[in-house]
């Protein structure tokens, strides 16, 4: 009779492999900015629908957006918050060309004023451009163009004023698509913060889990 022989795992490809399994996640298909809600734990934020990404809240007074948008983004709203709410933003402003317009320009008036959280104000201006450039293919001929605006570029000015770990992830979820040489940077900052910040940590586990 033949003995087969079995191959002996060890330890360590055991754990190797549990670790693979257990961080493997698909890679993000569509863009980030917009195909992929963020986690904003119990934060207030706009409405939506309860089937998937893209679905807006069809009871939603889409003429309150400009308003609402507005009023969530207050100065002790979290950065991965004001992600969200303008992430939902622009799905609502993509409908309606001339509040898509107003958004824009509100926000970027309000990053030129000053006031005390400058920077957030910044960051919102800019991480909407990029929002809705990389939504421009879902909405042709609705969102107002911003090729001459550099929202990365602003997000990195805000981040520059306020070290913020979560600005670093946005700063890397936009470096991420397309790839920009200082993704990794962008990540490696986020990720020391993280450690301190559960909802930025379940977070990168989501969006920037295969670098």
């Amino acid at each position: 009779m033949t003995r087969i022989r079995r191959p002996i795992l060890t330890t360590a490809v055991i754990t190797l492999a549990a670790a693979t399994l257990l961080t493997a996640r698909p890679a993000l298909a569509g863009p980030p900015l917009v195909c992929f809600p963020f986690d904003v734990g119990s934060a207030r934020t706009l409405p939506m629908g309860p089937n998937g990404w893209h679905d807006t809240d069809r009871t939603y007074d889409v003429s309150r957006l400009i308003d609402d948008t507005i009023a969530l983004l207050g100065p002790s709203t979290p950065v991965i918050v004001r992600m969200e709410t303008l992430r939902r933003a622009t799905l609502y402003a993509g409908t309606n060309p001339t509040i898509a317009a107003a958004l824009l320009a509100k926000l970027e008036a309000r990053a030129a004023a000053r006031q005390p959280d400058v920077s957030l104000a910044v960051f919102d201006f800019g991480y909407l451009v990029e929002t809705y450039r990389q939504a421009a293919l879902m909405f042709k001929n609705t969102l107002p163009s911003v090729e001459t605006i550099d929202g990365y570029g602003l997000v990195q000015k805000a981040y520059a004023f306020q070290r913020d770990a979560e600005i670093a992830f946005a700063s890397a979820i936009i470096a991420a698509s397309p790839k920009r040489a200082d993704f990794d940077a962008h990540r490696r900052d986020a990720l020391a913060g993280a450690k301190t910040d559960a909802l930025l940590s379940a977070n990168i586990a989501t969006h920037l889990s295969n670098p």
